[in-house]
């Protein structure tokens, strides 16, 4: 059972950016977020842009001149807001909504984001992730406690790699499994390759 710090009252669970990734046959990126106390995962496909904005954080650079984010965090800052949460809210349509809980003075603000835009300034200002419960009974992938199988398989036949932090949780197999069971036409723009932000 999960802690009540990262599961609360409100169907909010808590959880942490794990790996930005790239699917190498179509160069489409994943955000892959973790549940703090569980093995569920939340792959949201992203764009390059803010894959690389989340990336770049994550593995402790830092731009020449300010992104996009960095400057958006730094405004926030100079304003006296601080980035309480980001909420996964929804999925509708295979794509997912975000809103971001902005607090000045002791009052909270909530504003509509994608996913990849909340979860880069996120990353930036240390501000707590949380997806709805209902979203991860939608589209949440878990790792099977005794599955020795996936972590068996060879790492250069992966069509993933990591953009982000190193990935040492062999779970995360997982990942790959899923995401080589894709049918993936890399000229195609539908939706064939799962919920994105």
């Amino acid at each position: 059972m999960a802690s009540e710090e990262s599961r609360n009252k409100n169907g909010l669970v808590e959880m942490v950016v794990e790996s930005v990734r790239v699917h190498m046959l179509s160069s489409r990126h994943v955000v892959i977020l973790k549940e703090t106390d569980h093995d569920r995962y939340l792959p949201i496909w992203i764009g390059p842009w803010e894959a690389s904005a989340i990336a770049m954080k994550l593995q402790g650079l830092t731009p020449d001149r300010p992104l996009t984010h960095d400057l958006f965090a730094t405004a926030l800052e100079g304003l006296g807001v601080r980035v309480d949460r980001v909420v996964i809210s929804t999925l509708a349509e295979e794509t997912y909504h975000a809103r971001l809980h902005l607090e000045r003075d002791g009052q909270i603000f909530e504003i509509d984001s994608r996913p990849s835009d909340a979860l880069a300034l996120a990353v930036r200002t240390g501000g707590r992730i949380f997806a709805s419960e209902l979203v991860l009974e939608q589209a949440a992938l878990g790792a099977e406690s005794g599955d020795e199988e996936s972590s068996e398989i060879d790492p250069e036949g992966t069509p993933l790699e990591s953009t982000g932090e190193r990935i040492v949780d062999p779970r995360l197999d997982v990942f790959r499994d899923f995401v080589n069971s894709l049918d993936v036409d890399p000229g195609a723009g539908g939706s064939s390759e799962g919920p994105r932000s």
